[in-house]
């Protein structure tokens, strides 16, 4: 057991996001997503430590464009069906997040790997 110089960040959407989901293709009845579908899917950013719930608020203000995106991307690679305004309060409004002071890796086996995230890894999530 491993303890990480990292806090994190559990991403979850909302059921506006789910509602958004759901719009990208229209379908009827029982084929819709539910909220309880997509929260299994929350998405876990690892982050510098925060320490006080003024640096972690400040901290997503800085970030929540990116956060926002990523998790968007993740559901709708083409810009153009997204949202035409994401600002915090579409952050807000789609993602409920969960801060975790501590960040340990119980895998003692396998060292961490680090690699830059791009479209492709986000999809083949997606696709799992």
């Amino acid at each position: 057991m491993k303890l990480l110089n990292r806090s994190a960040l559990s991403v979850r959407p909302t059921q506006h996001f789910v509602d958004w989901i759901n719009a990208l293709e229209p379908t009827v009845g029982d084929d819709d997503l539910a909220l309880e579908d997509v929260e299994r899917e929350s998405t876990v950013y690892l982050i510098p430590e925060m320490d006080t719930p003024e640096n972690l608020e400040a901290f997503v203000r800085e970030r929540y464009l990116e956060i926002l995106e990523t998790e968007l991307r993740a559901w709708e690679e083409d810009e153009r069906q997204w949202p035409e305004t994401l600002d915090w309060a579409l952050f807000q409004r789609f993602l409920c997040i969960e801060h975790s002071y501590l960040a340990i890796d119980l895998d003692d086996e396998a060292a961490l790997e680090v690699a830059e995230v791009d479209d492709s890894m986000l999809l083949e999530t997606d696709q799992d």
